[in-house]
């Protein structure tokens, strides 16, 4: 237990949940459940039952900084590893998995967002105990990953290889298909959602950046001598920047050969859109969803409304849609068309200069 590590990623800004999710308080800082904790305390509570409290590092942007030690008080400050600027996931598991060899030569890491919604806990942390003895014993690169039960447009795709057992060898890995590709994904049997969430040995990541990430690799290793010092901020607020924007999953894993993944069942969701909230959401019996607010529906069904505590939305005539207001900005927008938030967060950036954004 005292060689697990946990690395949580929480530098999003989630902004497909605008208005909810804003600048300054993105969706891994809120309770979406209700259950009286942000998303990622819930994640940093869940790997805190697993691995000891100093284990766990949370990378995110500079401007959270205050806002993580502020719901997770437990961490020391040298556990959050602050980004001058977004640069995808590779950087972001470069400088923790260097910051982690600081400390041990050999430790096991699984590397989760933090905005994931599990619902039986106990059978994650089951396959994530699963997952590390594995990649402790073994120089492998292992994803978690999870059996579809909906032709999902939305998820990047891992394709098995042959064999027996829920432990495989990745064949391929696919990015978000159109809708008839994932139903031919689904009914295969042979594909299962790609999680996002990683387990490695320290020595084997480090290889595979050394490998595939050469450039990235070198710049997080020349600053061995500044980590857990006061230079280490302008060490990395200097070097980030200078990094390919670039994901694990393309940099990494879609190259090395030593690739597997764990078919996993633990009511897993990316918690992503709306759309993925509500799907998630006791429904009343039109198949409506109030979260937070109270409502009353007419004529109404399939809709989401979510507003805060203590207000009141009084719905007519509306099939499929999302309602949603916080502070100064309301969305109404059909469901099945809420991939277009990403357009309208980038139109209001634009046209009203970032004021509610």
């Amino acid at each position: 237990m005292k060689d697990n590590f946990c690395i949580i990623m929480a530098g999003g800004v989630g902004s497909r949940f605008w208005p909810f999710s804003r600048n300054e308080r993105p969706k891994q800082f809120l309770d979406f459940m209700g259950t009286g904790s942000s998303l990622l305390q819930m994640t940093y509570n869940r790997f805190r039952k697993i691995m000891p409290a100093e284990n766990i590092y949370i990378v995110s942007n500079l401007i959270y900084r205050d806002l993580i030690l502020e719901q997770l008080p437990e961490l020391t400050e040298k556990q959050v590893l602050l980004e001058p600027t977004r640069r995808n996931t590779a950087p972001c598991i470069a400088y923790a998995v260097n910051r982690i060899a600081k400390v041990t030569k050999e430790a096991n890491i699984v590397v989760s967002p933090s905005d994931h919604l599990i619902m039986k806990e106990n059978d994650f942390l089951d396959t994530i105990a699963t997952g590390l003895d594995f990649v402790s014993k073994n120089d492998a690169l292992l994803t978690l990953g999870i059996k579809p039960y909906r032709p999902e447009t939305g998820y990047g795709y891992i394709q098995i290889s042959q064999g027996e057992g829920a432990l495989r060898k990745v064949h391929t890995f696919t990015e978000k298909p159109n809708l008839e590709m994932a139903k031919v994904f689904m009914e295969s049997g042979e594909f299962l959602w790609n999680s996002g969430i990683f387990l490695w040995s320290l020595s084997s990541i480090m290889k595979a950046f050394d490998e595939f990430l050469p450039e990235i690799s070198n710049k997080f290793k020349q600053g061995e001598s500044v980590y857990e010092t006061p230079r280490e901020q302008m060490y990395i607020n200097e070097i980030y920047p200078l990094c390919h924007n670039i994901s694990i999953d393309y940099g990494i894993m879609e190259k090395a050969q030593n690739v597997y993944v764990l078919a996993s069942d633990f009511g897993w969701s990316d918690l992503g859109t709306w759309g993925s909230l509500y799907d998630l959401s006791h429904k009343d019996e039109n198949r409506n969803v109030a979260k937070k607010c109270d409502a009353l529906f007419y004529d109404s069904k399939e809709n989401i409304v979510v507003m805060p505590k203590g207000k009141l939305a009084v719905v007519q005539g509306l099939d499929g849609y999302i309602v949603a207001e916080s502070d100064d900005a309301l969305l109404i927008c059909k469901k099945e068309e809420e991939q277009r938030i990403r357009q309208m967060v980038n139109d209001i950036t634009v046209k009203f200069d970032g004021k509610y954004i």
